[in-house]
C-alpha cells in the first residue's frame, strides 16, 4: 500500500512542472535534445551492425537465424504490449495531469498492471520458442530451425525490458523530461557491441559460423545473451529519471477507480492495430526466410537495410515528433483543433524539409552505404538495392507516423485500425505475388518495394480521414513546400552522384566501394556536398521552412561579431 502523504507530495511535484503547453521554442529545444541522443544511439547502432556482420555475415544462414530470433521480442512485444504501453499512455498521462493527485496514482497503477501483465506474456513468449520460430521461418531447413530456436530462448526475455523501457520512457516524456528516453540506448549498443566484439575473439568472424549445426552453447549464449542484457540496461537505466519528473514509483496493484478503463478501451484499437500489422510481419518473414538459401538477400539484409532506413527517421521525425505529441494531446484535452492543425501542418512540413533530401541523399549514396556492412560486392549490391526499395516509402512513412500519432491524440484508434488492416491487406498481397512469381534474388526487394507502396496507400488514406474531424490539414502547402524541398534535393543530387564518378564510380573495384574506410570518406565528401547544394539553394530561394531553423543560427552569429 502507498502513502497517502507522500503520493500527495509526489502529485503536487507533478503539478509544479506541466509540459502541456510548451512554446514552440521549447518544441525546438526538446526536438535538438532528442535527436542529439538519437543520432550518438543510431551512430553505435550502425557500429553494431557493422561488427555483427563481421562476426555472422549478412547474407548467410547465421546472419539470418540470429535476425530473426532477435527480431521475435520486438513482434510479440509489438503485439501484446506496444499499444497498451506506448501508443496511448502519452495522452493518458496527459489526461490524468487533471487529477486531484496530479496523475500520481495513475502513473503508479499503470506501471505496475503493465509490468505484471508484460512479465507473464514474456514466460509464455519464451516456452513458446519453438513454435514462434517456425511460424516466422517457414522457409528455414530444419539446422536454421534448431540454431534459431536456441538463439530466441536467449532473446525473448527481451520483451519485458523492451516493456519496461517504454513504460517509464513514455512517462518521462509524458511530463516533459525527453533526454533520457533517447539516451538509454546508448548503454544498449556499448553492452551489444561488446558481445558481439568478445565474440569475435573468442569464435572468430564470419566464416567460422557458416554451418547452424556447427554452433556451440557458449556461442549462442554470449550473442544472443548480450543482445539481451544490452536491452536490460537501456530499461532500468530510465528508472533513475523518474524523480525529476516528479514520480515517485512505487508499486501499486489497486486497479481500480482511476479511469484505466479509458486506457483499455484506446488501448483495444492499438491492440487490434499491431495484430493485423503483425500478419504482415508473418507473411514477410516467411517470404523473406524462403530466399535464404544461395546467398541471397533474405531476412537479415532486410533487417539491416531497415536499420540503415530508420536512421533518417529516428533522428528526425522521432524526435520532432514525440516533442510535438505531448502538446498535440493537450491541445486535444483542451479543444483547441485550431491549434492541433497549425502543429500537424508544422510538424510535416518541418520534417520534410530534412528527409526529402536524406530520401534523395541516401539514394545516391546507397552503395556506398551498403559497402559500410558487406566484404564483397555481391553483397553489396544485393544489399543497396533491398535500401533503395526501402526508401521509396520513406516520406509517406515519415507523413504517416506524425498522422498516427494524432489518431492517438485524438483517442481515434478505431479509425487507425481500419486504415490498418487496408494497408496489411494490400502488403501481405503484394507480397505473396513476389512470392510467387519473383526470382529468389529478388524477393527482399520486391517485399520493400510492397511495404512502400502500402504505406503510401496507408498514409493518404490517414489524411482522407482526419479531414472530417479537423478539416483542412494545409494540404496544398505541404504539397507546394515537399515539391519545393523535392527540386531542391534532386538538384543536389545529381552534384552527389557526379562527385561519386569522380571518385571512382560505384561499380566493381571503384574507389567508394572498395572497402569501409574508402566508403566513409566518400560518403562524407558526397554527403557535405549535397548538403551545401540542398540547404544553400533553399536559403537563397527563402524557403520558409529552412529560414525558421536557419535564422536564430544566422543571428547568433551576427551578434558574435
Amino acid at each position: 500500500m502507498t502513502d497517502p502523504g507522500r503520493e500527495g507530495s509526489d502529485a503536487a511535484s507533478i503539478a509544479e512542472t506541466p509540459e502541456t503547453s510548451r512554446p514552440a521554442s521549447s518544441i525546438g529545444r526538446s526536438s535538438a535534445l532528442l535527436a542529439s541522443g538519437t543520432l550518438v544511439s543510431r551512430a553505435l547502432g550502425l557500429v553494431s551492425i557493422i561488427v555483427l556482420a563481421a562476426a555472422i555475415g549478412i547474407n548467410s544462414s547465421a546472419g539470418d537465424t540470429f535476425a530473426l530470433a532477435n527480431q521475435l521480442p520486438n513482434n510479440v512485444y509489438s503485439l501484446i504490449a506496444g499499444g497498451l504501453l506506448s501508443a496511448v499512455i502519452v495522452p493518458q498521462i496527459v489526461k490524468s495531469s487533471l487529477h486531484d493527485d496530479g496523475g500520481a496514482g495513475f502513473i503508479n497503477k499503470l506501471i505496475t498492471l503493465g509490468l505484471v501483465v508484460v512479465a507473464v506474456i514474456t514466460v509464455i513468449a519464451t516456452v513458446s520458442a519453438p513454435l514462434l520460430v517456425r511460424l516466422y521461418g517457414q522457409g528455414f531447413s530444419e539446422p536454421n530451425v534448431a540454431l534459431a530456436t536456441a538463439l530466441a530462448y536467449w532473446c525473448l526475455p527481451q520483451i519485458l525490458f523492451y516493456a519496461l523501457y517504454s513504460l517509464i520512457g513514455e512517462t518521462l516524456n509524458a511530463r516533459g523530461v525527453f533526454g533520457p528516453f533517447t539516451w538509454a540506448p546508448v548503454l544498449n549498443n556499448v553492452v551489444a557491441i561488446s558481445g558481439i566484439v568478445a565474440f569475435i575473439a573468442l569464435f572468430g568472424g564470419a566464416t567460422d559460423h557458416i554451418r547452424p549445426q556447427d554452433w556451440t552453447l557458449p556461442q549462442i549464449a554470449l550473442l544472443a545473451g548480450s543482445a539481451t542484457l544490452g536491452i536490460a540496461f537501456q530499461a532500468f537505466s530510465l528508472f533513475f529519471f523518474l524523480g525529476k519528473a516528479g514520480v515517485r514509483y512505487r508499486p501499486d496493484f489497486r486497479w481500480k477507480g482511476v479511469g484505466l478503463g479509458n486506457t483499455g478501451r484506446a488501448a483495444s484499437w492499438v491492440f487490434g492495430i499491431f495484430l493485423i500489422s503483425q500478419i504482415s510481419g508473418v507473411v514477410e518473414a516467411s517470404v523473406a526466410s524462403g530466399a535464404s538459401k544461395g546467398g541471397n538477400a533474405s531476412i537479415n539484409a532486410m533487417k539491416i537495410g531497415w536499420l540503415m532506413f530508420m536512421l533518417p527517421h529516428s533522428i528526425v521525425t522521432v524526435s520532432i515528433v514525440t516533442a510535438y505529441f505531448t502538446r498535440m494531446s493537450a491541445h486535444v484535452r483542451d479543444g483547441r483543433l485550431g491549434d492541433l492543425r497549425d502543429d500537424i501542418s508544422s510538424a510535416i512540413r518541418s520534417i520534410l524539409l530534412i528527409m526529402i533530401f536524406a530520401a534523395v541523399g541516401l539514394a545516391v549514396l546507397s552503395l556506398p552505404f551498403s559497402a559500410v556492412f558487406g566484404t564483397n560486392y555481391g553483397e553489396i549490391s544485393s544489399l543497396a538495392a533491398v535500401y533503395l526499395g526501402f526508401l521509396t516509402g520513406l516520406v509517406p512513412f515519415t507523413i504517416f507516423f506524425v498522422l498516427l500519432r494524432v489518431y492517438y491524440a485524438l483517442d481515434k484508434t478505431r479509425w487507425a485500425f481500419f486504415i490498418q488492416i487496408a494497408q496489411t491487406t494490400i502488403y501481405v498481397t503484394l507480397a505473396l505475388l513476389v512470392a510467387a512469381f519473383a526470382p529468389k534474388e529478388w524477393t527482399a526487394v520486391g517485399l520493400t518495394l510492397a511495404l512502400a507502396i502500402a504505406v503510401t496507400v496507408q498514409a493518404t488514406l490517414s489524411a482522407i480521414v482526419l479531414r472530417g474531424p479537423l478539416g483542412s490539414l494545409d494540404t496544398a502547402l505541404v504539397v507546394k513546400r515537399a515539391l519545393w524541398f523535392l527540386a531542391a534535393a534532386i538538384v543536389a543530387g545529381g552534384v552527389g552522384w557526379g562527385i561519386l564518378q569522380l571518385l571512382g564510380g560505384v561499380g566493381p573495384g571503384g574507389y567508394p566501394v572498395t572497402n569501409r574506410l574508402h566508403a566513409i570518406i566518400s560518403m562524407v565528401i558526397v554527403g557535405l556536398a549535397m548538403a551545401l547544394v540542398y540547404f544553400g539553394l533553399l536559403w537563397l530561394t527563402r524557403n520558409p521552412e529552412l529560414r525558421t531553423f536557419g535564422q536564430p543560427f544566422i543571428n547568433k552569429l551576427r551578434r558574435g561579431r
